[in-house]
């Protein structure tokens, strides 16, 4: 970025879905407040960035950035104006190199919603050192996937050490309940990323590792979650977790950014909760076999995504039960209102990008976890409506 860089933060893709909703948190949020960043929008249109600002009732000192991935001297010019970007363009694999190596290089923050880890550890491997060399703290996965499960674990670990004197060896991420619809963004993602696969067979290991982002460790056998299984300790028949391949490995990484503060044993996996009996089995069943569903060739198409009603409506509940060999055990909840791929996912990426604009530390390729930590808890609690707690075990 240059010295005196002209803004705080620029959302590239703002004439997008995803974009667009953060846009309009930031001007919602901060509009008219003395305290709040100077921000921007970008995309490759001027003609759509001046009709989604003038749709959105957005106030002209917002300024537009004309910038495009396929000209990647735009990217170079955008960066240099500002200080952080939150950028919604996906799939990352297929347009996100190079705005991340034109943040990389100018030593700009950056913060995406990339679920897509093949790509993520291309880039760490390709990028991770200069981004240390230059400044730039890069936060990839900076929304429903993986926010809420990297920081819940991050606090129930927290927790444990402050109780017990030491970490949770065994954590359980478990989905209580959600309400929330894919876009069409989401599901080309994932299609671009079983397409790559296709041709690189090599990714579909590399995407079944739980450690895929630990370069050079590799810790204990993983639980697998990719079968329906019954919890005893919880009463309750669970099911796998459609976004359980990228945020447990994104719960390592932090893990090993930090230095292993869950130790180098830590095991962790996520599914959905249904219920006991045979209901929750055939339901567990159900859900197993359903999801592919939003991944079709007859799902949504980028660009589409859940109605304002649908977003506001929807809300999720997610558990963490930590669990030693000794005994200890503990249960933290988040819960987070409104739509989790979008309504929630919105207002995460931005106070991302405001913590990275705010906050201090070491360059390199992380996760918010690892740059933020707890910090970001405390946005999180105050601007995102998303709380965080530890939970009472239930009684007979």
């Amino acid at each position: 970025m240059s010295e005196h860089p002209e803004f705080d933060l620029i959302v590239y893709g703002a004439t997008g879905y995803t974009g667009r909703l953060v846009a309009q948190y930031l001007h919602e949020h901060y509009s008219g407040r003395d305290d709040g960043p100077t921000w921007a929008m970008a995309g490759r249109n001027l003609q759509k960035l001046n009709a989604v600002r003038s749709e959105m009732g957005i106030p002209d000192s917002v300024m537009l950035v004309v910038a495009d991935a396929s000209a990647p001297e735009t990217l170079d010019a955008m960066v240099e104006r500002t200080k952080v970007v939150v950028t919604t363009v996906g799939p990352y694999q297929l347009y996100g190199e190079p705005l991340l190596a034109a943040c990389v290089k100018s030593g700009t923050h950056y913060a995406d919603l990339c679920g897509e880890p093949a790509w993520m550890a291309q880039m760490i491997e390709k990028y991770g050192a200069a981004a240390e060399a230059s400044g730039a703290r890069i936060a990839f996965s900076s929304g429903f996937d993986s926010i809420p499960f990297d920081l819940g674990v991050l606090m129930l670990q927290e927790e444990a050490k402050s109780r017990f004197g030491k970490p949770f060896q065994r954590v359980k991420g478990r989905v209580r309940k959600m309400q929330g619809t894919f876009s069409g963004g989401t599901a080309a993602s994932f299609k671009a990323s079983i397409a790559a696969a296709m041709k690189d067979p090599s990714l579909f290991k590399l995407s079944a590792d739980p450690f895929a982002l630990t370069p050079g460790f590799s810790g204990p056998d993983q639980p697998g979650g990719l079968i329906p299984v019954y919890d005893d300790q919880l009463e309750s028949w669970c099911a796998p977790f459609i976004m359980a391949t990228i945020n447990t490995k994104n719960v390592h990484r932090t893990n090993f950014l930090r230095d292993f503060p869950y130790g180098e044993d830590f095991r962790y996996d996520e599914m959905v909760l249904t219920s006991p009996g045979e209901m929750g089995k055939t339901a567990a069943k159900a859900m197993t076999a359903a999801l592919k569903a939003p991944f079709s060739d007859g799902g949504p198409k980028p660009g589409e995504g859940p109605t304002e009603e649908e977003r506001e409506n929807g809300f999720y509940d997610i558990l963490f039960v930590g669990n030693n060999p000794d005994g200890t055990s503990l249960r933290y909840g988040v819960k987070g209102k409104y739509d989790p791929g979008y309504g929630s996912t919105c207002r995460m990426l931005a106070q991302t990008g405001i913590g990275l604009l705010e906050g201090s530390g070491k360059g390199g390729i992380g996760t918010p976890g690892s740059h933020l930590g707890a910090s970001l808890v405390d946005r999180l609690r105050e601007h995102a409506d998303i709380s965080f707690g530890v939970e009472d075990a239930p009684t007979g």
